[in-house]
């Protein structure tokens, strides 16, 4: 299996569901629960940890002249060089000592998103994938990212 390198930008975590999250210096992941401290936190066993690439964001700004940052899709990870919604469910990613696997990709955007409200649009249903924790433990924006293919 091939190894596929990628960085992360910012880990976010949020009190309440539904808003813009917070970006924090690392956050913990708990096996099969997922964020330590966030509002989703062993709420749902396929959407434990939520991941958006910079590239998303940058792209909604660009093309809705919005000056959107990290955590306002409200995604725990924001991450560079991979494009996350081509990732087949099942993918493992590797983030420090950690161990994720793709279990979602996209969502339906629920009625009281803050981003729709604000922009009109949100990508986390298109772009945005979401990952359960196999194997927990504390991630670092310094941490080495993969994934096999």
């Amino acid at each position: 299996m091939e190894k596929k390198y990628f960085e992360l930008i910012s880990l976010n975590i949020s009190q309440n569901r539904g808003t813009v999250k917070i970006p924090v210096e690392k956050i913990t992941l708990i096996e099969d629960k997922g964020v330590l401290n966030d509002a989703h936190f062993d709420k749902l066993k396929d959407r434990q940890v939520s991941v958006l690439a910079i590239e998303d964001i940058e792209y909604t700004n660009t093309n809705m002249k919005t000056e959107l940052k990290p955590g306002d899709f409200a995604e725990n990870i924001t991450t560079k060089g991979v494009e996350l919604y081509k990732l087949p469910i099942g993918t493992k990613m590797y983030i420090g000592d950690t161990i994720l696997e793709v279990s979602k990709i996209g969502k339906a955007c629920h009625h009281g998103c803050d981003i729709k409200q604000l922009v009109g649009d949100c990508i986390m249903p298109k772009k945005g994938i979401f990952v359960k924790v196999v194997k927990g433990g504390d991630i670092k924006l310094e941490d080495t990212c993969y994934y096999c293919i």
